[in-house]
């Protein structure tokens, strides 16, 4: 198998083949591969961050399928509008089901994506992998001893449960968001147990934006005598950076999925050591 890389020096899964790549005048990208993709399995890696990057995907794939490339798939470890899973309010779109349409009608051999932010992704992509969270949480405890898991909100349960399962000895700590219903706005945070006793507390999530959920929960931990804190992030996009989280975090572990910067609090996991 060999790898396209479109985002550069994002090599998941090692060096890719070798391409020209620019955006016309008019905004349009264009790629010119530089060795022959015929017969071969291709896979494409991107980080999707805006719809620039998905034309670039697209005319990519198009190359691809043009130069006779066998089979193509994609490794696309953050999927874009994975948030936007249900419609709230009447007007909105359903974005993720936008996104999975486009996917889907390249028709690509196979689809890997990492820790989406809830079942409805993986369930509206077309031949869809799934690379689950655990390695990252392993790779995190590695560097605990004595520690609780720390489910964020309701919608992270599943998944933790699941991650306890897989790690004998790990108890849950279940908390909840405080929200204000006039206006949407979180309020605080509910942990469901009277005293932590001193024990390092590890909250695991899949996205960390601007980090208000962490920092609120932060406090509420500590009102609850919690040891040191640490969180492990699948996808940081950290759109507020991580300064003030690492005042309040020992350590914070993520993926280069989205993260592209660096930081001596922060531990990147190669999304490479958990694809093998």
């Amino acid at each position: 198998m060999k790898t396209l890389n479109l985002t550069p020096s994002f090599e998941p899964l090692g060096k890719g083949i070798r391409y020209e790549s620019f955006t016309f005048s008019g905004g349009e990208p264009h790629i010119k591969l530089k060795e022959s993709v015929q017969d071969e399995d291709i896979t494409i890696t991107i980080r999707i961050k805006n719809f620039n990057d998905l034309g670039a995907l697209f005319v990519a794939k198009n190359a691809l399928s043009l130069g006779g490339a066998a089979r193509i798939s994609l490794f696309l470890p953050y999927f874009p509008g994975a948030r936007q899973d249900r419609v709230m309010v009447a007007g909105e779109p359903l974005t993720v089901k936008v996104y999975a349409d486009l996917i889907n009608a390249q028709k690509f051999n196979q689809v890997t994506i990492f820790d989406p932010h809830s079942d409805v992704a993986p369930a509206l992509i077309e031949n869809v992998k799934v690379i689950t969270n655990l390695t990252l949480v392993k790779k995190s405890i590695a560097h605990l001893s004595d520690y609780l898991l720390i489910a964020p909100d309701a919608g992270a349960l599943k998944k933790i449960y699941h991650i306890a399962n897989e790690i004998p000895g790990s108890q849950v700590i279940e908390c909840g968001k405080i929200r204000d219903l006039n206006n949407g706005n979180l309020s605080g945070t509910k942990i469901f147990t009277e005293n932590l006793n001193g024990k390092d507390c590890l909250i695991v999530d899949d996205i960390c934006d601007g980090g208000m959920t962490f920092l609120s929960l932060a406090k509420s931990l500590r009102e609850k005598n919690a040891g040191k804190l640490y969180l492990t992030i699948s996808h940081g996009i950290f759109s507020k950076g991580v300064r003030e989280l690492c005042e309040h975090f020992e350590k914070i572990f993520t993926t280069d999925s989205f993260y592209t910067g660096k930081d001596e609090k922060v531990c990147v996991v190669p999304l490479a050591e958990l694809v093998l």
